[in-house]
């Protein structure tokens, strides 16, 4: 997954690049991103983090294809939940509400449905994350599991299998 490069109709996914690191670093320390991910980053793992995140192996860019603005990233991790797919977003707010986060996960969903076949693909949020919630169901996402992690009510989604 180390290659992955996928293009929609407005983004461009592809592995993080050093130019990218700042906003990989916003998503890493903005409350409001991190708001149901268990709140910002420390800093000693942020540091961790930019030292790794560059070429990391299913750590994807969401970059506008209209200008090249890093608007956000996608993870595939392949065998990451019980030997399933797990697929996680963030979106620096700025961009929150014109269906970046929706056509990137599309993206990744379909791709994934096609590289790893016969892998489920999951998706992971905390119950009260009412936007991500509605994100996984508009891309065809079942609720199928409910549990705490993290001392927080999660959800779990099976992903559809689009590939065509």
């Amino acid at each position: 997954m180390q290659h992955l490069t996928l293009t929609t109709t407005r983004l461009h996914l592809r592995p993080v690049e050093q130019q990218d690191v700042p906003a990989h670093v916003r998503l890493w320390t903005d409350a409001e991103v991190r708001r149901h991910l268990g709140g910002p980053v420390d800093a000693e793992v942020v540091r961790a983090r930019e030292q790794g995140c560059v070429g990391a192996p299913g750590l994807l860019s969401i970059v506008r294809r209209a200008d090249g603005q890093v608007v956000g990233s996608v993870l595939a991790e392949a065998e990451a939940r019980n030997g399933h797919t797990e697929i996680s977003y963030q979106l620096l707010p700025e961009h929150w509400g014109y269906g970046y986060a929706r056509e990137a996960v599309t993206a990744v969903v379909d791709w994934a449905a096609v590289a790893l076949p016969g892998r489920e693909i999951v998706a992971v949020t905390q119950e009260t994350n009412t936007r991500s919630r509605r994100l996984l169901d508009a891309v065809g996402g079942i609720l199928a599991e409910r549990f705490v992690e993290f001392g927080e009510p999660q959800v779990l989604y099976r992903m559809p299998f689009r590939a065509s």
